[in-house]
């Protein structure tokens, strides 16, 4: 069980790798802590059971730094994140994915 949820908590965070320019400035640990939190909860029915993100869950997705996520998404994470479903999931919340984006071990496809 402690597996699984670890596993859905990777997944809902590499669902959020799109670049945040709108603010500059770097979060802190704290931040992070919360952010990762917060989107866990939000989203837990989309990654669970793959059913379409709520308002609260897109709204996460789209306010989550990348610095938070993205240092979390080691080659044994990748293995198991379905990119495309994860970019889709993204892209319906209104955030965009810009091609190549490197986020810890994985690399957006570039079409």
């Amino acid at each position: 069980m402690r597996n699984s949820l670890f596993i859905m908590i990777l997944l809902m965070m590499v669902g959020m790798v799109a670049v945040n320019s709108a603010q500059p400035v770097r979060p802190t640990k704290a931040q992070c802590s919360d952010e990762r939190r917060d989107g866990f909860s939000a989203c837990k029915f989309t990654l669970i059971y793959r059913l379409p993100p709520s308002a609260k869950c897109c709204r996460r997705i789209r306010e989550t730094h990348t610095e938070c996520v993205c240092p979390l998404i080691t080659p044994k994470v990748a293995f198991l994140i379905n990119v495309n479903w994860a970019l889709k999931t993204i892209r319906k919340c209104g955030r965009e994915v810009p091609r190549n984006f490197k986020c810890g071990s994985i690399t957006t496809p570039p079409i």
